[in-house]
Parts: C-alpha cells; structure tokens; sequence
C-alpha cells in the first residue's frame, strides 16, 4: 500500500539514563506477562493544536465513551498548547514544560504532574508536540514512566518516581531518533512488551524502547503485509489520495497487537476530513502483520494521540470487531467486516 523507506535503521540515544517502570531488583513475573482487566479511562481528549475550536472531550459514562455534555472552562477546552490524553490524563505543554492532569468534570481542582523543562537536541525541535504516552494511570505506583513524542526526530522519556507524603520526582534523558519514517508517528506503551513503541510510516517498521536491553540500539521489527484483500481500480485510487496514519493498539486481556492503517479525506465541508476506510493487521512476534476484519471479540478506540482494545462486552453499544473512532472531525463507529474493497 506504500513504499518502504530506503533508510538506515540505527537509532541512537543521547545521555543514556536507566529508567524503568519497576524496581529493577524484583524476581517476580512482570504484570505485563500476564492478563489483564481493563477499565476505559475518565477521559479521552482530542485535540488538534491548529483547531483548537474542533476540540473534543470524551467522558466514560454507563459503559461507553460519549461526548462531554457540558461547557467546560476555557482554559480546559479551548487552550491551543494542549496536546491531547494518556490514559486518562490529559496533556499539554506550558511555557516549554509538559503537564498531565487529572480534570473532575465542573470541579476545578485537579491533580498536576510537571515533567523537566524541555531539552531540544541538535537539528530538533521541542515546541510541536505529537503525543504524550504513559506506562500507568495510577497515582498510586511508585514507578511510572512518560514518553513524549515530538514533531521529528526527537523522542523524551521521564521516569515518575512517587514517594509517600512527598511530590513526585522526575529524571529524564532526551533521545534522538535517526530513521525519519519515525518522525510523524504517535508513541505507545506495550504493557505486554513493557516497551515503548512507534510504528513508522507506511506502517514497514515498529521501534521499540526498553531502557534495561535495548538502551543503546532499539529493537526493531520489520513488518510483512500477508492477506491484503484485493482491491478494485476505484478503490486503491481512493486510499491513495487519503491522508494516512498508522496506530498500534494492544490487547490487555488477550496479549494480542493490531495495527490500524486509518485512511481520512477531506469531507464536502472542506474544512474536516473524514474516514473513507481503515485496515486491522494481527502482528505477531515474528512480524507477520495479516489483514482481518474479524478481531474476535475485541473492539478498538482510536483517537489520533492513543488508542485502545477492550472486550466488546465489556462495553455499551458496542460489538466484536468494531472500531470507534474518536476524532475532533467525526465520532463514528466501523464496521470491519462490512468493508468492501471492490
């Protein structure tokens, strides 16, 4: 569907710190390993930094996302320097430093986490902010880890560490990444891999951060596409001149990865795009990446900062291999089965 970049895959760390997302002395089975259970965050934000006015907030009610039912205060909504949410914390970057906070719906008071002021590597930038991904929500863990993805080659990671009775501290290293199909992709946090990944452009590679083994070369993954449906004349040329991003989504309670290959077009109104088709690739550990429509029986959440798997029953109004894409231009749910590629 796109072309593999002629790149060298060497990534490289700059000022090399350990960071970790558990005490690294424990000999017990990482929770990683192991099912988990799910809950769906508080609350999903979804912004755009050039339409600040198109901002949405998503809240977790009966069971379901839905959309905020109320106005909220203009310094939550409509102030340009947010990025977006990590698992129910909402982000932003104020004055150089990035901020993840909790928000109580029309209750003012909100808990505040501040990471180190921004470092900017050589030929980076440290002002455009692609997304924020954290390993937990909990304010309870005493290890927590943040990873901030910019706009380029320029990837930071904070370790958060959480003592009793005091604030949380912070240590941080600034990484810079070499191969460019990385430079517009969002981060995640693998539970199962307890990593930091990014898939590159075109969705032929996947990174991947664990600061203990692969601090100093990165793990890399190369993909290969199997099962791709056929497709008729009219139907490639559509995808062709969509806007195209890539979003890896794992699955807690079945260890399962997908990636979504999520195809968007400006709409008639011009000033929204819309989706004109998505595609679901199972990866498994040797890298094949197969094409389905049927994910079981999982659904996904995807926003353009995180996204997310749960268990279609465990979730109002939705059904196995369902997507529900949670944008600033469209709320809408997809079938994956009822695509048609002809």
């Amino acid at each position: 569907m796109s072309l593999i970049l002629n790149q060298p895959l060497e990534l490289c760390l700059r000022a090399p710190v350990l960071v970790r997302c558990s005490p690294l002395h424990s000999n017990s089975l990482s929770s990683a390993s192991l099912p988990q259970t799910q809950t769906l965050p508080k609350f999903i934000y979804c912004a755009d930094p050039c339409r600040p006015q198109l901002a949405r907030i998503m809240v977790r009610r009966d069971g379901d996302m839905i959309p905020l039912d109320f106005d909220p205060p203009y310094d939550f909504m409509e102030a340009p320097e947010l990025i977006g949410s990590t698992n129910g914390w909402i982000t932003s970057l104020v004055d150089g430093r990035v901020c993840l906070y909790t928000h109580r719906g029309k209750r003012p008071d909100h808990e505040r986490i501040w990471l180190p002021a921004l470092e900017s590597l050589p030929l980076c930038q440290a002002q455009v902010v692609t997304n924020v991904a954290m390993s937990s929500s909990s304010p309870e863990e005493e290890y927590r880890v943040v990873a901030v993805k910019f706009l380029g080659p320029q990837l930071s990671i904070c370790q958060l560490i959480s003592r009793r009775h005091a604030q949380v501290e912070v240590e941080g290293i600034h990484i810079r990444i070499s191969n460019p199909c990385f430079f517009s992709s969002p981060v995640m946090y693998s539970e199962k891999e307890d990593m930091f990944r990014i898939v590159g452009s075109g969705g032929h590679l996947v990174g991947s951060w664990d600061l203990r083994k692969h601090k100093d070369t990165p793990k890399i993954q190369r993909l290969q596409f199997q099962n791709l449906p056929e497709m008729s004349k009219a139907k490639r040329e559509l995808l062709y001149s969509c806007n195209t991003s890539e979003h890896l989504v794992e699955s807690r309670t079945t260890g399962e990865t997908f990636m979504v290959k999520w195809y968007k077009r400006t709409s008639k109104t011009i000033e929204r795009m819309e989706t004109k088709a998505l595609m679901v690739f199972k990866i498994d550990e040797e890298g094949n990446a197969v094409y389905t429509q049927d994910i079981g029986d999982l659904c996904i959440f995807l926003t353009m900062t995180e996204s997310f798997c749960f268990p279609a029953c465990s979730v109002r109004h939705m059904r196995p291999s369902r997507v529900k894409i949670m944008d600033v231009d469209e709320i809408t749910i997809v079938d994956l089965a009822a695509q048609k590629w002809n």
